[in-house]
């Protein structure tokens, strides 16, 4: 009895351990794919003129870095290059400066950028809802209610929007 309790643990153990040998692998492969994406991309931006894409790919690898200046400038670099291509789907682009201005907890900045973003792609539904989350930083209720609700015409099943709608129609009714 003793010897198969033993066995129980021990592979209950060995189970845990083959678990975190993968999450920490996964982390690990993750970690290098995102350096060698931001070596090569940083290089080549440093020695020649990049594509819109290039510069959103390496600012929003600067903005999970919470290097946010650098984020920034190449976020309006994209911008540029993106009007100058005649790109327009820049929406992803403006919400991408959006996040980095309220990651700085600067919600003016953020609000005008997401607000720029559903210009260009007005059933953005990640843009509706960045652009409510940063009224409700503002304490702007009303606002967020009805962004929240914009996402939600675009798309019922959205589980954000729906949580924080009902959180604020209770606010509001209340």
């Amino acid at each position: 009895m003793d010897n198969n309790l033993a066995v129980i643990y021990l592979s209950v153990f060995i189970g845990i351990l083959a678990f975190a040998l993968v999450s920490v692998l996964r982390q690990i492969f993750k970690t290098r794919r995102i350096e060698s994406s931001f070596s090569k991309l940083r290089n080549k931006l440093t020695k020649e003129k990049g594509t819109t894409q290039e510069y959103y790919e390496l600012a929003s690898i600067y903005s999970e870095k919470k290097l946010y200046s650098q984020a920034i400038s190449l976020f309006q670099k994209a911008l540029k290059t993106a009007e100058e291509e005649g790109e327009q789907n820049v929406a992803y682009i403006y919400n991408g400066l959006g996040y980095v201005y309220f990651a700085q907890e600067q919600y003016d900045l953020a609000i005008r950028q997401y607000k720029e973003a559903l210009k260009f792609k007005p059933d953005y539904v990640v843009g509706y809802n960045n652009l409510a989350h940063a009224y409700e930083r503002k304490k702007l209720t009303a606002q967020a209610l009805d962004m929240y609700e914009q996402a939600l015409k675009y798309d019922a099943n959205n589980t954000t929007a729906k949580r924080r709608a009902e959180s604020l129609r209770r606010l509001v009714s209340a």
